[in-house]
């Protein structure tokens, strides 16, 4: 009788070219000590040969063809394919951390501990302002933890008790299944071990928006659908967000206005030192992220400019909720 693999990994990606063979040779090599592993590569309808390369690692290959696609299909396809007790799940951009998996699973000799992850760091934080900016977004303290992202082990058993990822939302669905997996009582597990490194990929203002914009239709989607659980998670970030979105617009667009009214340049002067208190305000909050202060500064412009595109998010999202019609992907690579 063949034995179970000890782990699968399951890989999600579409049109990933030659960073889907990085993630998979990363897989290879991270988990060539750990005995027999299952790689499943589920692919959303690439049209650059992804399956054929997956195919040549001797993964598993599995193509979904939704209507509506969302990531938590393809990864919905793969553990419900998947031998082993524990499944991994990584982005087809991402690459595996030697020793993550060792540490990962040795955490579930806690039986509360359902999901374990680490540390995802930027493959190229030097390609652009807005790599270098998100690349402090991963960073995340460790401990028991809310939510995790897209790339975690999680015990098999526990999917199928809550059934899986939710196949309705287009975003934020790993911290939306978190909140079923902690209200029954169990953990989720952030560790102080480098877990993968990621391409984001982002060196132009459209796709930094884009993206923004997707995080905001997360905020509002999944903070309604969690409002009334035991874990109403992003709730108070959602309304947050708005305030300090309007505030934004408002002082950007009062101060202009306040200096024709009264001929002098203060008010706009007056609003730039608002803003850049702001900013140094949010760079010294995160100084424990990153010693180079250029990147601190840089952070500090983001977590306020990234509030108005993640606000139009939130409002796309009523919008449609308001019009009954659901939303496709909002892809910005």
């Amino acid at each position: 009788m063949n034995m179970p693999p000890s782990l699968s990994v399951v890989v999600i990606g579409r049109n990933e070219g030659e960073r889907l063979v990085r993630c998979l040779q990363s897989i290879r090599l991270a988990t060539a000590a750990i005995g027999s592993v299952e790689i499943i590569y589920v692919d959303s309808a690439s049209h650059d040969g992804s399956p054929d390369r997956a195919r040549s690692f001797g993964a598993n290959v599995i193509t979904v063809r939704p209507t509506r696609p969302s990531a938590a299909i393809g990864r919905n396809a793969g553990w419900r394919s998947a031998a082993a007790e524990n499944v991994l799940f990584l982005d087809g951009d991402t690459l595996l951390e030697p020793g993550f998996v060792e540490r990962a699973v040795a955490e579930f000799e806690d039986p509360t501990v359902a999901v374990v992850w680490g540390h995802r760091r930027e493959v190229r934080p030097e390609a652009s302002v807005y790599n270098r900016v998100m690349d402090l977004d991963w960073i995340y303290p460790p401990g028991p933890s809310d939510f995790c992202g897209g790339d975690a082990l999680m015990r098999r058993k526990v999917l199928e008790a809550v059934g899986g990822f939710s196949e309705e939302l287009i975003a934020g669905e790993e911290p939306e299944l978190c909140q079923r997996i902690r209200a029954r009582g169990l953990t989720i597990l952030h560790v102080d071990q480098p877990m993968t490194r990621h391409d984001l990929a982002i060196e132009r203002w459209p796709a930094y928006w884009k993206r923004a914009v997707r995080a905001g239709y997360a905020y509002a989607e999944v903070s309604q659908r969690l409002k009334h659980t035991a874990f109403p998670l992003w709730l108070r970030d959602a309304r947050r967000n708005l305030i300090h979105a309007a505030v934004l617009l408002a002082l950007g667009g009062a101060a202009p206005v306040m200096a024709l009214l009264v001929g002098a340049w203060w008010p706009i002067l007056l609003a730039a030192t608002l803003a850049l208190g702001l900013v140094l305000r949010s760079a010294y909050k995160a100084r424990w992220k990153s010693r180079d202060l250029l990147t601190l500064v840089c952070y500090g412009v983001h977590s306020h400019l990234q509030q108005i595109p993640i606000a139009l998010g939130q409002l796309s999202y009523w919008w449609d909720h308001w019009r009954g019609q659901p939303r496709f992907l909002i892809e910005y690579k």
